[in-house]
């Protein structure tokens, strides 16, 4: 996996010299209630590192896990992965882009950013079509998901054991 770029913004493989942002990042509420059904709060620095282990070791030519940082540092994290469907976690071979940035980065437009970015890499990687999968309550993601073109699709159950609004770009 290799680094992409936007104006503002480098998306970079993971680090484990990155461990105490993912702490920061993955330990905070109002972060991870959005995440989906069963998203907590990471407790420890453990967790944090044992999390990067986890991304740094996913390898696919066109999907992955990047950090995301600008000029005075990192702001947030953008993933392209396999959906995981509601019955068994199973994949289903649908694609998903998701995106997690920290409180002190929200409102500046790095979301919106970066996941056009990473949606042109998944396009542009020969990926048919992109999903986000997102929380009814998360307005500013569903805003996101709109400011980079994808299209509502309503809600669906289909992933993770829970309701979302699913949005869907293709090629």
């Amino acid at each position: 996996m290799s680094a992409l770029y936007s104006p503002r913004l480098t998306l970079r493989p993971w680090r484990l010299s990155d461990a105490a942002f993912a702490f920061d990042l993955y330990s905070r509420p109002e972060v991870t209630k959005l995440l989906g059904a069963g998203a907590r709060a990471i407790e420890s620095q453990d967790r944090a590192t044992a999390l990067l282990m986890r991304l740094m070791a996913f390898e696919h030519p066109k999907m992955g896990y990047w950090a995301v940082e600008n000029a005075e540092g990192l702001v947030g994290t953008v993933l392209l992965q396999e959906i995981r469907t509601s019955s068994g976690y199973e994949p289903q071979g649908d694609t998903e882009i998701g995106w997690h940035f920290h409180p002190d980065a929200w409102g500046n437009g790095y979301a919106s950013e970066a996941a056009a970015r990473l949606l042109e890499h998944g396009i542009s990687s020969g990926m048919p079509y992109i999903h986000a999968v997102v929380d009814p309550r998360n307005y500013a993601s569903m805003r996101v998901c709109e400011r980079i073109g994808m299209e509502p699709r309503g809600v669906t159950d289909r992933y993770y054991d829970h309701e979302y609004e699913l949005f869907t770009v293709s090629r």
